[in-house]
């Protein structure tokens, strides 16, 4: 039987969580309302959280061909895509060869990567642009990703790294006497076993790679190969901003990691818990 306390204190947990989750929506809330707006009820009602009188998709159709956002769009679907499974691929072999080689350097190595997290990428903007420019990867699809693996690198390392050291040492004792290799362990051992991790990792690095404005802003000058980020950037105009269809495309903008994290919800959460009950 539940107490007084416990059930109050369930009562007050429940409306103090319902509030916060109704606090953070707003913002999309009122963006949603914006997109569905004209740009004359917009600039008419000072009050933006208002519904709109005339309910209207056109701001949608607009920002995706006349604006050019599925140019956008697939821009960044493409460089996200190819520097995620970039990252993982180079970040798995360096995270199983630091977890299971003894070697002289195994610890100053991830010493290494754990210091380039730390390092601000504001101080590499200039260095970075002068080497693109130098070896001739400033304003190309393979300059953006190469810099978005080698940012990313280390903490994907770290993260692995610390998932793979909790699998037995003694599946990979097992499967050398057998006469497996090492790309036979990696490939078809420790790939399968750290599948939620890379999901988790995966998803996390999807949404942080998509959002990036800096990198594509240095790298990238070409309208035709700009992300989305920077196609929301080129909307807003010197003198007025058209907000609704900003609002229109930043819907459309976030929806594409919505519906990978929807689709990777269970991977990503038994990422995220495991080995929570270990130890």
């Amino acid at each position: 039987m539940i107490s007084k306390d416990s059930a109050g204190l369930r009562i007050r947990f429940y409306i103090i969580s319902t509030l916060l989750v109704v606090f953070w929506l707003l913002p999309l809330v009122i963006a949603g309302f914006t997109a569905m707006k004209t740009m004359d009820e917009f600039m008419s009602n000072p009050y933006m959280w208002a519904p709109p009188e005339r309910w209207t998709l056109e701001n949608f159709s607009t920002v995706w061909t006349r604006v050019g956002m599925w140019r956008y769009m697939l821009n960044t679907v493409f460089i996200s895509s190819m520097s995620v499974a970039g990252t993982l691929f180079v970040s798995s072999l360096s995270a199983f060869a630091l977890s299971f080689y003894t070697f002289r350097m195994n610890k100053p190595i991830l010493f290494l990567f754990v210091a380039g997290m730390l390092l601000p990428f504001q101080m590499l903007m200039i260095p970075v642009f002068r080497f693109s420019d130098a070896v001739g990867l400033l304003n190309t699809y393979q300059g953006i990703i190469l810099f978005h693996v080698a940012f990313q690198i280390g903490f994907c390392t770290f993260f692995l790294c610390n998932f793979m050291k909790t699998v037995p040492f003694s599946l990979f004792e097992a499967a050398k006497i057998d006469g497996a290799n090492d790309l036979y362990i990696y490939g078809k051992i420790m790939m399968p076993l750290s599948l939620p991790a890379l999901a988790a990792l995966g998803v996390l690095e999807f949404t942080w790679i998509w959002n990036d404005l800096l990198w594509s802003l240095i790298l990238l000058q070409s309208d035709r190969l700009k992300p989305i980020t920077l196609g929301l950037a080129n909307m807003q105009g010197q003198y007025i901003t058209q907000y609704n269809l900003m609002a229109a495309g930043s819907i459309l903008a976030a929806s594409v990691p919505l519906i990978v994290f929807l689709m990777f919800q269970r991977y990503f959460i038994e990422g995220l818990t495991v080995g929570a009950e270990k130890g």
